[in-house]
């Protein structure tokens, strides 16, 4: 291998969270591994830094509601490693409206229930239930779907047994298993608005679940955004966790979990090639350094991916067919990360709350659905919304760490905002924005703004230039149905793996199960490189 560069077991690609994962399993495994990160700092969109004086603030993601469904945590032993997380609980709230108090979603679910009672009515309440009853099964399902390669089989094993879950009338035993299985793919493939439209009632509480299932990108009345609502049962048996010392301390205990076994990351020198050389690939990095292995994980978004293959030789025509069929959409949102001297108070909340009230949940602030709606249509026009949707998350509150005493670390994602504008441009609006994204918090916490000391805005651009999310998507590869699980981002690039690349796997959320705090791509690369026969050589 003279002039391919020192030899590694296998080269990742990409240091965000899924690629920590893939490494820090091939490391455990005893594998000779390397990590190539772009940025200065590893993690990518989970990633805390110190942005205002004293004040620890999340680059990307800052709860972390699915990867503690999952097995890495446990696999990995990152508590050993320093992770701890903080329940998020109370780990919702939609804000109060003109005739009814807030809602507040608990891990208990009688608590929860008691909410939705006090604000929404007995029926309502009684409705929540049923759905959390019938939800739990089928998100589980869907999570254990999210963990494996996707596949037709998969899905039929995952769903086994789940058919008396749905609604069915069709008589004769036969005609009644296969009439369940009917309705019930039906309802997972259905929309978000008509699940919630067949159960409830109350709008503040559609509008504040229809927010809540919207955080994958797709607005609720999409096909297929059923799911993304149901996945709100789960939270009652493990809710949304605060990472201590912000979302960035998951990346510091899969750092720490990967040079323990042995392995490096390298930040600051991305890769600039992957080129074939033999029955091996060679990365080739910026400041020129070289790698030859036999297995390349590559957990950048695809298109990066796409980039560095043309770079080393990939069939051009080839490239240029899959860059046609990935849509990575027009962005998704913005975030504004405040320092404050006061945590927000909201109206109406119920009186019998834990000591930091609400400010461990996530903040769905948004009481009927035409709000989401006008801000979605805004934005598929090239507008900013003429409200923005917001999810306030005031974590400080349960983590003194992330603030000096007596101040408070607040994070505000918005969506929909565009990235590409039909008027205007980022650089002269970004600043209106987010002014209007800390208006929509003061709606509902009248006098916010006045606590406001520290401000820095994360607009589309800023997400793309800052953390590498081309267009501004977070989720890198849009999250609707046809762009999801077998499609995502091609059914040609789907498995995680390049056709025709023997040796070369693919993670990230341009993959399959997509974007979020799941580790779930890196979880399925990483046990698909380690079955790789030359691995073990």
């Amino acid at each position: 291998m003279s002039g391919h560069g020192e030899r590694r077991d296998a080269v990742v690609v990409g240091g965000g969270h899924n690629g920590l994962i893939a490494a820090a399993y091939l490391a455990k495994a005893g594998r000779d591994v390397e990590v190539f990160e772009r940025d200065d700092i590893p993690g990518g969109a989970v990633s805390t830094v110190e942005r205002f004086p004293g004040h620890r603030i999340d680059r990307g993601s800052s709860a972390h509601l699915m990867i503690r469904h999952s097995p890495v945590l446990d696999d990995l032993d990152l508590a050993s490693h320093g992770l701890r997380y903080v329940d998020c609980d109370p780990w919702a709230f939609v804000p109060a409206t003109d005739t009814a108090p807030a809602i507040v979603f608990r891990t208990d679910l009688d608590a929860t229930c008691v909410s939705i009672e006090r604000s929404c009515g007995a029926k309502d309440a009684a409705a929540y239930r049923q759905f959390v009853e019938t939800w739990t099964p089928r998100a589980r399902a869907v999570m254990d779907v999210f963990y494996r390669p996707a596949s037709m089989g998969q899905f039929g094993r995952a769903f086994a047994g789940l058919g008396s879950t749905a609604t069915t009338e069709r008589t004769g035993l036969i005609g009644r298993r296969s009439g369940a299985m009917l309705n019930l793919t039906a309802e997972l493939m259905a929309s978000g608005d008509s699940l919630l439209d067949r159960y409830f009632d109350s709008e503040q509480l559609k509008a504040g679940l229809a927010w809540f299932g919207a955080q994958s990108g797709p607005p609720m009345n999409a096909p297929g955004t059923a799911p993304m609502v149901g996945f709100a049962a789960l939270m009652h048996l493990i809710p949304p966790g605060r990472a201590i010392g912000g979302s960035g301390a998951l990346t510091d205990a899969l750092v720490h979990r990967i040079g323990a076994d042995g392995g490096r990351i390298v930040c600051g020198d991305p890769a600039v090639s992957i080129t074939r050389c033999g029955d091996h690939w060679r990365v080739q990095t910026e400041s020129g350094e070289r790698r030859c292995t036999p297995t390349v994980i590559n957990a950048c978004h695809v298109l990066a991916t796409l980039d560095l293959l043309a770079a080393g030789g990939f069939d051009a025509g080839t490239i240029d067919r899959w860059r046609r069929d990935i849509v990575v959409g027009s962005g998704i949102g913005m975030a504004v990360r405040l320092g404050t001297t006061a945590l927000p108070v909201y109206r109406d909340l119920p009186d019998d709350l834990p000591v930091h009230g609400v400010h461990s949940a996530l903040g769905l602030l948004v009481t009927d659905r035409a709000h989401l709606i006008r801000a979605h249509a805004a934005a598929a026009v090239g507008a900013l919304p003429p409200r923005p949707a917001v999810v306030a998350m005031s974590f400080s509150a349960i983590d003194p760490t992330l603030a000096p005493e007596g101040r408070h670390a607040i994070n505000l994602w918005a969506q929909w905002h565009p990235y590409r504008l039909a008027g205007g441009d980022w650089s002269t609006l970004g600043a209106q924005a987010a002014a209007a994204v800390c208006d929509e918090v003061d709606r509902h916490a009248p006098g916010f703004a006045e606590s406001i000391a520290h401000r820095y805005i994360q607009t589309p651009e800023d997400l793309e230039s800052e953390l590498g999310l081309i267009g501004g998507n977070i989720m890198h590869v849009e999250m609707s149905i046809d762009q999801m699980f077998m499609w995502r981002p091609t059914p040609d690039l789907a498995g995680h793996r390049v056709p025709g690349a023997d040796g070369l796997f693919l993670a990230g959320a341009s993959t399959h199960p997509g974007g979020g705090v799941t580790g779930a791509s890196g979880y399925i690369a990483g046990h698909a490189a380690l079955r790789r026969r030359r691995l073990f050589s």
